[in-house]
């Protein structure tokens, strides 16, 4: 048997990569040469088994609750189930969090990728002849470890210097520069990619998107960091998946991919345009407490709020690299993405609530 192994594939990204492969009985999985898809998930607050559970009955579905600090525990799954591919997803990534309480960040993002790379790195040695030639480790990381743009910088690349201004992007910078010591010390097969922020089903509400579509629907204020011009680009969850892939399959080894969704946009504007498609699919005067608190449009909730300390005002992604080496594209819109995504929060109320009311006290916006 051939399986592909992802570590964190209950978390957001994660689950939809997980649900892309294993969708119409894992349809897309056999048609990529794997009989099983193995999902490694510590099941910290912000993973989710709800996020899989109409696709954990698979026979081409097996997860193990592990952590990837417990490198004797990955070893162990890679060798039984002859992991030929590994994605590496397990990260801590919420930003405020790493400004209130750093170490979670480098216990997971550091030590974690050092120890899933031993782990890797010794299943790799064991194997030989095509196996071994054909084994590879895909590390998923993010644009914030390039730091900030100036509003008429050129977008961010694969040969960008890192400057990470926060303990969440050093940490995520720190395992860059591992899998890439791995790949140059030691020959290990490994391919990076750097994304965009994402957005789309299945997101934990401390992010931006979801966090303002779910309070806005309680009526709740919706307070912006600073002036709200700080610009991002964002890229659908399902377009990152197909990017992942495609770097995997096409990319060479030991290099970087950038991927991003071509749609830079203020988070004013991300804001407001939740709010506005809201007014439209669940309109404010048929919300009875915006209509108690005297509203008629969700945008009549947002409000500004001291700035967060080290707030990098833009990211922007240059992805000509993996569009013309690799053949990808990304296939959503903002707008196309964004209706997609409010659309499926309205539609599943009931895993917001339970993710909402057991596991996060949403007081503030993650504005990444």
């Amino acid at each position: 048997m051939k399986s592909l192994l992802v570590t964190g594939g209950c978390g957001f990204i994660g689950s939809n990569f997980v649900r892309l492969l294993l969708a119409n009985d894992a349809a897309e999985l056999k048609s990529r040469g794997y009989d099983r898809l193995i999902n490694v998930d510590s099941l910290t607050y912000a993973g989710n088994p709800a996020n899989l559970q109409d696709l954990e009955n698979s026979p081409a579905y097996a997860f193990s609750q592990t952590s990837i600090l417990d490198q004797a525990a990955v070893g162990a799954l890679l060798g039984e189930h002859s992991v030929s591919t590994l994605v590496h997803f397990a990260a801590e990534s919420h930003v405020d969090r790493s400004i209130d309480t750093p170490e979670p960040f480098i216990e997971t993002n550091v030590t974690g990728t050092l120890r899933l790379l031993e782990a890797a790195r010794a299943h790799w040695r064991g194997l030989e002849g095509d196996e071994k030639e054909g084994f590879r480790f895909l590390h998923v990381s993010t644009d914030e470890v390039y730091g900030t743009l100036g509003p008429d910088d050129p977008a961010f690349c694969e040969t960008t210097p890192y400057a990470p201004n926060s303990p969440y992007s050093a940490s995520k910078a720190s395992s860059d520069f591992l899998v890439r010591a791995y790949f140059h010390t030691y020959g290990l097969p490994v391919v990076t990619t750097n994304c965009s922020n994402n957005y789309g089903p299945f997101q934990f509400p401390e992010k931006l998107i979801p966090l303002v579509t779910l309070n806005a629907l309680e009526g709740k204020p919706l307070p912006i960091y600073g002036d709200g011009k700080q610009i991002r680009d964002w890229l659908f969850v399902e377009d990152h998946c197909t990017g992942i892939l495609a770097a995997l399959e096409k990319g060479s080894l030991g290099e970087t991919y950038c991927i991003g969704g071509r749609s830079e946009m203020e988070n004013i504007q991300i804001v407001s345009r939740i709010c506005t498609l809201l007014d439209e699919l669940a309109p404010a005067v048929e919300n009875e407490k915006l209509k108690a608190a005297g509203h008629t449009s969700y945008l009549d909730l947002i409000t500004y709020v001291e700035d967060r300390p080290g707030h990098d005002r833009r990211y922007a992604i240059n992805c000509s690299r993996i569009e013309s080496e690799c053949g990808w594209t990304p296939s959503e819109t903002f707008d196309s993405g964004i209706r997609k995504t409010v659309t499926w929060y309205l539609e599943n109320q009931d895993w917001c609530r339970v993710i909402s009311e057991k596991k996060y006290a949403r007081e503030r916006l993650g504005q990444a």
